[in-house]
């Protein structure tokens, strides 16, 4: 190793930051570096942000702010270095670089150039680089699970959302580029491969000219791994092809992860969203009459400026008919550089902490009623974690997704990173609890 810096790097937000703090420690690997865990004993602390809410910045901001206080060489990446790159550098003479959300690629070249006594700004104003297969990466997951990205970007434009202007528009890998790194995720014996992108139904769109989710889902189909799930599924992109391809594609899970955001069309106009009063009882109830057996996940956002009591209502039964496995609540967040921000009648913080209450207490019982459905049952658990204290082993169903859904508490032997019978025991609003079957 003889001379390399240490590089620890401090991750922040969400799977698709994920995915650029894998191919950052990838390449830093291969190039010789030295990654070290420990913050406190590295040279240099990269630190990849998250800028998609205000609260978001603020952990951001608390965790560059405790390593300056450190005395930290700081590398910024990631979302908020793409946002407020200037200002990061005037507030944080300890950075001693920023690095665009499009620009993580060239880490190795920054570290070299910061090397050399050189205040590096690295940020490209449109991002389009998205990595592919050959780009290294050093998976930071638990054995058995890996994301997969299929696209990076995106061309809408809601009115509450930044991301499109931290990530570029949508580019799409060739199916035959995800497919590839897919297969060296099952050589690598992973069990579950989780697609995301901003618009996972999209996906194909730029570079084929039309969605080619379905025959993207068909060719993975292929790959010698048990679990595919997808994040992010626009309800209007689920269209007859990628439901049968979901139907017909026996490892590509039932499970769709709906941003549906409101419910009521004035609302969804507001939000500029792309088929804003398309969201409706019909296309949910065709969704759930083509695949009964699917789990419906979905956020929503409370508190979006100009809804009334009335509009929340709308939502608030919307929720109530449609009975989804998992639900997601936010309070509107008034982003800078987003029309949302300047629209009239924003609501008061009280009433928007009130309604997502409100929201969250209405899903419990059916979130609970959802998980009493698997008591009784035999069902396959991808083992995570074991505590050491208890012998408990933990994991999920394939009704649950990583740090978003709950969890299975196991008795039993099993291997971490592998998937086991398990007969569901009892269950309460957010777990399931049971017993490995041995045969």
């Amino acid at each position: 190793m003889g001379d390399k810096p240490t590089i620890a790097i401090s991750h922040l937000g969400c799977e698709k930051n994920r995915i650029d703090t894998e191919h950052m420690l990838g390449l830093l690997v291969r190039a010789g570096y030295g990654v070290d865990s420990n913050e406190e004993l590295a040279d240099y602390v990269i630190v990849n942000t998250c800028s998609f809410i205000e609260a978001a910045r603020q952990e951001s901001v608390r965790t560059l702010v405790e390593l300056a206080e450190a005395n930290k060489k700081i590398v910024i990446t990631g979302c908020m270095a793409q946002h407020f790159q200037e200002q990061l550098l005037e507030e944080l003479p300890e950075a001693v670089a920023v690095v665009g959300t499009g620009d993580y690629h060239k880490i190795v070249d920054v570290i070299e150039r910061v090397e050399s006594g050189e205040r590096v700004k690295e940020v490209s104003v449109e991002p389009t680089y998205i990595a592919d297969e050959t780009t290294p990466r050093y998976r930071t997951t638990t054995e058995g699970v890996a994301y997969l990205r299929v696209a990076e970007g995106c061309d809408y434009r809601c009115a509450f959302c930044i991301i499109p202007h931290l990530r570029g528009n949508q580019r799409s890998r060739t199916i035959e580029s995800i497919v590839a790194e897919a297969e060296q995720l099952a050589n690598q014996g992973v069990k579950e491969i989780i697609l995301i992108s901003q618009i996972t139904t999209n996906y194909g769109l730029d570079i084929y000219g039309k969605p080619k989710l379905a025959q993207l889902l068909r060719a993975l189909g292929k790959v010698d791994v048990p679990w595919i799930r997808m994040h992010y599924a626009y309800p209007t992109g689920l269209t007859p092809e990628v439901i049968a391809a979901i139907k017909e594609t026996p490892n590509v899970l039932p499970y769709l992860d709906l941003p549906l955001q409101h419910s009521h069309p004035e609302i969804l106009r507001a939000m500029n969203r792309p088929w804003q009063g398309q969201v409706n009882d019909a296309i949910m109830e065709r969704i759930q009459e083509v695949l009964p057996q699917a789990v419906l996940r979905t956020t929503f956002i409370v508190g979006f400026p100009g809804e009334t009591d009335e509009h929340f209502e709308h939502l608030l039964q919307f929720v109530q008919r449609h009975q989804f496995d998992h639900v997601g609540v936010f309070t509107f967040s008034p982003e800078e550089g987003t029309p949302a921000k300047d629209l009239p009648f924003q609501l008061a913080g009280e009433v928007m902490d009130k309604r997502r209450s409100t929201l969250m207490e209405l899903q419990q019982p059916i979130s609970y009623k959802r998980n009493q459905q698997e008591v009784g049952k035999v069902v396959d658990v991808l083992i995570e974690q074991e505590n050491p204290e208890t012998l408990e082993l933990i994991g999920r169903s394939a009704r649950f997704s990583p740090d978003v859904d709950g969890l299975v508490y196991v008795s039993g032997d099993a291997r971490l990173g592998t998937i086991v019978p398990v007969a569901i025991a009892h269950a309460d609003h957010y777990d399931l609890y049971g017993q490995v079957v041995n045969n």
